[in-house]
């Protein structure tokens, strides 16, 4: 359903400039299944691989993702045309009884299945349970209101775009809950050689948000954590046009984690802010490796191969 609206979204947007679009829905494994967590479906990619092949066989011309689902390391003959306004990015806390983290009672039953949210709800409430949870979100939020469990995590993005903002209880926001890499923003995918599609996807490009996700997608790729590590992060542009990145590397066993920030130069022209936005993301991974996330990623691997 989430994937429905967003591209919904998408085509409206395409639409009010003129745009003639139709709709295909295709499945993915990562939709398919979702008895199992994502990382034994297939990891990085699980749900945009169906979609990107349709795109290189020519069945389809443009491909809504969740951004944060996608791999930094772009498909060969594809690019990434437009990054639309980016939805909040921060994960939410969704509760039954207790509306805040702080307030939930001993022993709570927490569902969540991301490794990072894992991390960071361990840290800072080692005394609740945390459940595994798949499904749409309308399955999440009925087994929420039948008693199974006393709180979710989820995205605050897809609560708002399925108008259901107001389940939302608490935003987890940094320095104290990191929010996944490019969480809260959409993309467009079409062929690299279609011009045509290019520039009709154009028109819903944010510039402030294409340059946040270049940020923080290229962080993650310096870490080569991929997009189920416990990896977070958030860029921003200031008020006087300043792109503000920073990021966390988070311990699988939730004994430590390490943060770092960095403010980049102001710069206004799209090209500028974009080419400064990659250098940028490579700037916070060096200062993450250099406090030892390195290390902490390499546990990672070796806990969850």
């Amino acid at each position: 359903m989430l994937a429905r609206t967003q591209t919904g979204w998408v085509a409206e947007q395409l639409r009010a400039h003129g745009v003639e679009v139709s709709i295909e829905v295709i499945g993915t494994r990562g939709d398919e299944r979702r008895d199992v967590p994502i990382a034994a479906i297939g990891g990085d990619g699980v749900f945009v691989r169906e979609l990107e092949q349709a795109l290189l066989d020519g069945r389809i011309d443009a491909a809504v993702h969740s951004l944060k689902d996608m791999p930094t390391a772009e498909t060969s003959g594809l690019v990434l045309a437009g990054i639309p306004a980016r939805a909040t990015p921060f994960d939410a806390l969704v509760g039954r009884t207790a509306g805040r983290l702080e307030d939930l009672p001993s022993g709570a039953r927490v569902g969540t299945s991301s490794i990072r949210r894992v991390v960071q709800l361990k840290s800072l409430r080692p005394d609740v349970e945390v459940v595994p949870l798949r499904g749409n979100v309308d399955t999440r939020l009925r087994k929420l209101d039948a008693g199974e469990y006393d709180a979710l995590i989820l995205a605050a993005a897809g609560l708002e775009r399925l108008g259901l903002e107001q389940r939302i209880t608490q935003l987890l926001e940094p320095p104290v809950f990191w929010p996944a890499v490019a969480q809260g923003a959409l993309a467009v995918q079409v062929r690299a050689v279609d011009a045509t599609a290019i520039n009709a996807v154009s028109f819903v490009d944010d510039d402030a948000t294409h340059a946040a996700a270049l940020a923080e997608r290229s962080m993650l790729s310096s870490l080569a954590g991929g997009c189920l590590a416990p990896i977070g992060g958030w860029a921003r542009i200031g008020d006087h046009g300043g792109l503000t990145l920073g990021g966390c590397v988070l311990d699988v066993d939730a004994r430590s984690g390490v943060v770092s920030s960095i403010t980049a130069e102001e710069s206004s022209p799209r090209e500028a802010l974009r080419t400064e936005a990659a250098a940028l993301g490579v700037v916070v991974a060096q200062r993450l490796i250099a406090q030892g996330a390195e290390t902490m990623l390499t546990h990672m691997r070796t806990k969850i191969a």
